[in-house]
């Protein structure tokens, strides 16, 4: 069969063409500094599709197109199509499947936002694959074959870690991203944060790869780069002792995300030092404890110990990537100086401020519709930069938590406090500078 794998764009295609012209300046000067191969794409390629290529069996024709950085060719005589979903491009990946469906070709849909809201996305779909793909991938294929898609597929356990293979990073043009060396050691998540629906595609227990595994497939990188994607990296600590420490040996430079925890283990935060690791996401969330207890991160993030662990994290030589949820339910106008502050005061590297997001399964979009707080259901304004919020906040208008945004990213955005974080860092300094050019583009 003749299979297409697609990404598709985002469904603000303005914002996207503003934020590509500005990326380039900042692209270029990460080239120059860090003297990597990277072209003028998107940053980092769908790593989901290029594992479903993995295992598609020998002797079909597999494209992966990335919408992000390439049109997508409607007229092709492809047999079947299979498209993943966020939120955010969930009205794109409709209108897309529309198209194919009118051509005669079969789609499938996937993702997060299928797995959530599988009738709505059937309403576009021959087949939806609710959860993780890799169990169920062969029989999609088997079924589409014989001409007998099932309107549902969904595996009853999740996926064996010990069996992943490895990505097909040769169907991607390379030079098109930061970097195609995206790896996955780990998923799922035992918490339960309102904001967040990881548990509805990878579930509460946590699984994880051999590390043999792991390191063979750093391996076969084409740079000594690597983008780990674990949503907690360090999620089981022994674990990632054991991976850190058989890193060493490599001399890579990687970025991944963690939980504050990992500021509460010395060993574990100088082994993954000494893995390479040089810049970390690390989700604070709040500076007020109320709210970090309304979300449920009351067992990793405790308010009062962030600058000792934002600290710690720089000693060690490790940049953050420090995100903030701002339009929380104990936030009011206060909020945007008091973010703005910490950013400047601690020297978060590259500060992330997000309004918040109902986004459909989690906790807090079951409970802001219950309470009758959800504005509207149009899933191209969710996650729209610089958009109206679409619930109504408990203690400001959206109103004001749409203009405290803007403003929060034109503060710490600007150009004397991006100037103050390049002058602070000591190093790490192509790819900060870089995420900092784009964020102030976008906020400029």
């Amino acid at each position: 069969m003749k299979i297409c794998l697609i990404r598709p764009g985002l469904s603000d295609r303005d914002f996207l063409h503003k934020e590509g012209v500005n990326w380039k300046a900042a692209r270029f000067i990460f080239n120059k500094i860090s003297r990597l191969k990277v072209g003028m794409g998107s940053e980092v390629p769908p790593l989901s599709l290029m594992v479903l290529a993995a295992l598609t069996p020998l002797g079909n024709e597999i494209t992966i197109v990335d919408e992000e950085i390439q049109e997508i060719d409607f007229d092709y005589d492809f047999d079947i199509v299979g498209i993943t979903i966020l939120t955010t491009t969930a009205y794109r990946g409709y209108e897309i499947a529309d198209q194919f469906r009118k051509r005669g070709v079969k789609v499938v849909l996937g993702g997060i936002h299928a797995t959530v809201l599988p009738e709505e996305a059937t309403q576009h779909a021959d087949a939806v694959v609710i959860g993780e793909a890799e169990g169920v991938w062969h029989q999609v294929l088997a079924d589409a074959k014989t001409g007998k898609l099932q309107r549902y597929y969904k595996n009853r356990t999740y996926c064996d870690m010990k069996k992943m293979p490895v990505p097909r990073r040769d169907l991607l043009t390379e030079n098109s991203y930061l970097t195609t060396n995206l790896i996955q050691t780990t998923r799922g998540c035992p918490n339960r944060c309102s904001f967040c629906s990881i548990h509805a595609i990878s579930g509460n227990t946590f699984r994880r790869r051999p590390i043999s595994d792991v390191i063979s497939e750093l391996k076969t990188f084409s740079s000594p780069i690597a983008a780990f994607v674990d949503d907690n990296i360090i999620g089981s600590p022994k674990y990632a002792k054991e991976l850190f420490k058989a890193m060493i040996p490599m001399k890579i430079q990687w970025w991944g995300q963690a939980s504050l925890k990992i500021t509460e283990d010395e060993e574990l935060l100088s082994l993954a030092s000494k893995s390479g690791c040089k810049i970390m996401v690390i989700g604070f969330e709040s500076l007020c404890e109320d709210n970090i207890r309304s979300i449920g991160k009351t067992r990793t993030n405790k308010v009062s110990d962030y600058k000792e662990a934002i600290k710690k994290l720089h000693n060690y030589g490790i940049c953050i990537e420090g995100s903030f949820i701002i339009g929380l339910d104990n936030d009011n106008s206060s909020v945007f100086d008091r973010t703005i502050e910490f950013i400047q005061a601690n020297n978060i590297d590259l500060p992330l401020a997000n309004v918040l997001i109902p986004w459909p399964g989690t906790r807090v979009f079951k409970e802001f519709e219950a309470e009758r707080r959800i504005i509207h259901k149009n899933w191209r304004l969710y996650g729209k930069a610089f958009g109206k919020s679409v619930f109504h906040p408990k203690l400001m208008t959206p109103e004001e938590l749409s203009q405290g945004h803007l403003y929060i990213g034109r503060q710490i955005y600007s150009l004397g406090a991006v100037t103050k974080r390049m002058l602070s860092i000591r190093n790490n300094l192509a790819p900060i500078i870089a995420f900092n050019l784009k964020q102030r583009s976008a906020y400029s």
